[in-house]
């Protein structure tokens, strides 16, 4: 039953069914009604969330707006119908959720691209305070806003497995990821990168035997994650072979794991692979808070995603750590024939250190950071360094007070970000995808009920924080 408060708020402009609603007006859905949705689905009482959450998925099928799987996309790249010389970005969105997404659809509408993943990692739904149904939630509705049509690719990015000794995962770690990937799926997360890449053991001597936990835990949550689809959906399922920021992968290291991997294999693979270069998470930030020169190895990621489509048909090697590179460097990416980029940590900075963010807020959440994060100061740090990389822990606490800027402080936000995303769409040869989306990506109408979105934030997520 739709919560009274609700039902005034659709008054003529939405009518719910049983699992569907009719759209009324669309001009007022667009002006006003989605406006108060989205606010009632993240900061509406606990009776409130679950209907308004509901509303803003079907509202989305009504408007033909689908969560999708991009894995058919990338199986035909990998049988190389889609050139290689474009390059998937996969975005994360910390906080501010509802305006960044409308700034990235309205890019999406204005370049005719479609290929491209909003994306958030297991650590972030913690710190962010955003659960998947409501990060799903507020990226539908900025869909929505703008008058975005097609299907939306969101995506769990390193749902990883943390470990204090080579190959073993912490006790309980597989039992939370398991209910992260169901909880998950449920919201529409129907793209999902399995990181077991901390359990390789580099101290092995045998490759084979360096990747062995890994590629049991990725088989094992593989098959879990083939086991949850909706009907018609096949999830887009990333395995990793290097921890991001340690030893660069290597050619035999894809190999070993993708013949581990395929070894009596009862359901569809994996669609692509994430690899070490040379990046790190966050970058590399010097005492002064600049960021540091890191040197990335794009020979690498040829290599890898040469292989992966000869030998394995399919998508290519991914980038993690990519968003505090030089912007420059974008461009070779898809030279290089990246199949996916991972972006995070720039697009936190555009707005922590856009000249419209105010002063006095920011000042409050590095003296909190100060407070309640001080143990996590690393030796040596300067407090640059340290609010640097550790504001991104900020987002959850503050997540009101961002969200409640005055519009013309979060439009300035939009209109830096826009500027973003377009650049990242022409650099990575993203603008005009849609017709190639449409070509190999089918969009499947999946209705649900609204106790599906009683689901909130995952207990004892890693709080690492993991992303790029």
């Amino acid at each position: 039953m739709l919560h009274s408060t609700l039902q005034s708020l659709c008054h003529q402009i939405v009518v719910p069914h049983p699992q569907s609603v009719a759209i009324l007006d669309e001009n007022k859905l667009k002006s006003t009604l989605i406006d108060q949705l989205i606010e009632q689905a993240v900061f509406g009482e606990p009776e409130v969330k679950p209907g308004a959450r509901w509303l803003i998925w079907e509202i989305a099928q009504e408007m033909g707006i689908y969560p999708s799987s991009i894995h058919p996309y990338y199986m035909a790249r990998g049988r190389k119908l889609i050139p290689l010389d474009r390059t998937v970005p996969a975005m994360n969105i910390r906080g501010l959720t509802y305006d960044t997404a409308q700034a990235l659809f309205e890019v999406a509408l204005e370049t005719k691209s479609q290929a491209f993943i909003i994306e958030l990692a297991r650590g972030e739904m913690l710190y962010t305070d955003q659960s998947p149904a409501e990060f799903t939630t507020s990226i539908l509705a900025g869909a929505i806003k703008v008058g975005y049509e097609g299907p939306v690719f969101i995506q769990g990015d390193h749902f990883q497995l943390k470990s204090k000794q080579p190959a073993v995962p912490e006790a309980g770690e597989v039992e939370k990821i398991s209910h992260l990937i169901e909880q998950a799926i449920e919201a529409g997360f129907y793209n999902i990168d399995i990181d077991a890449s901390t359990l390789v053991n580099l101290s092995a001597a045998k490759v084979s035997d360096q990747q062995a936990a890994n590629i049991r835990y990725t088989k094992e949550f593989l098959n879990q994650i083939r086991s949850l689809e909706p009907a018609g959906v096949t999830i887009s399922v990333g395995g990793e072979i290097g921890h991001i920021g340690g030893k660069n992968s290597t050619l035999e290291d894809f190999t070993v794991f993708m013949t581990g991997l395929n070894q009596a294999k009862e359901v569809t693979g994996i669609s692509k692979i994430s690899i070490a270069t040379g990046t790190s998470h966050g970058g590399v930030v010097n005492p002064d808070g600049s960021m540091a020169d890191v040197a990335v190895d794009f020979d690498l990621i040829d290599q890898i995603t040469q292989k992966a489509t000869s030998g394995y048909s399919i998508a290519g090697a991914v980038q993690h750590g990519a968003s505090t590179l030089p912007e420059e460097w974008l461009s070779k990416f898809p030279a290089a024939h990246a199949a996916e980029i991972h972006l995070a940590t720039g697009f936190q900075n555009l707005i922590f250190d856009h000249e419209s963010f105010p002063e006095e807020l920011k000042t409050n959440m590095y003296s909190w950071l100060d407070e309640h994060h001080q143990a996590e100061k690393e030796k040596g740090w300067t407090d640059a360094q340290f609010h640097y990389k550790l504001r991104k822990k900020t987002w959850g606490n503050f997540k009101s007070e961002l969200w409640h800027l005055p519009q013309e402080t979060r439009n300035a936000f939009k209109q830096t970000l826009s500027a973003k995303f377009k650049t990242i769409f022409e650099a990575l040869n993203i603008s005009d995808s849609q017709e190639l989306i449409n070509e190999h990506t089918p969009t499947i109408p999946i209705h649900k009920e609204i106790i599906d979105f009683a689901l909130e934030l995952p207990k004892d997520t890693n709080s690492n924080g993991l992303s790029d």
